[in-house]
């Protein structure tokens, strides 16, 4: 009998891992793809204005899920100013947004055609 509980067990715990065993497994892992941008939280836009002085891109977007914005066309703040000398009026681009220091920021964007 001892010998059927101790199987029993063992089955047990090694169908079932402990939680705490399971994320140590894997611990560090995320930060391998921290950088790129989920693909539901891009949003396809058509570039409508680029105003370096302000250091901002006017998108008429879709919706932009991880802000719970509508479509709407509105001016952005960039993570990265040299972005502006990539985007043109006219421009179809995918991008991703957030809000940064207060202010909505085009965080990633890729250039479509």
């Amino acid at each position: 009998m001892k010998t059927v509980f101790i199987t029993a067990f063992i089955t047990l715990a090694a169908t079932f891992p402990a939680p705490g065993i399971a994320a140590d497994d894997h611990a560090g892992h995320g930060a391998l793809y921290a950088a790129a941008p989920a693909v539901a939280d891009m949003a396809d836009g058509l570039v409508k204005k680029v105003d370096k002085p302000a250091g901002k891109v006017t998108i008429a977007h879709g919706q932009l899920v991880n802000l719970g914005m509508p479509a709407m066309t509105m001016a952005f703040r960039v993570k990265n100013t040299a972005w502006l000398d990539q985007m043109k009026d006219g421009d179809k681009i995918r991008f991703m947004a957030d809000k940064v220091d207060g202010a909505y920021t085009v965080v990633h964007f890729e250039r479509t055609k």
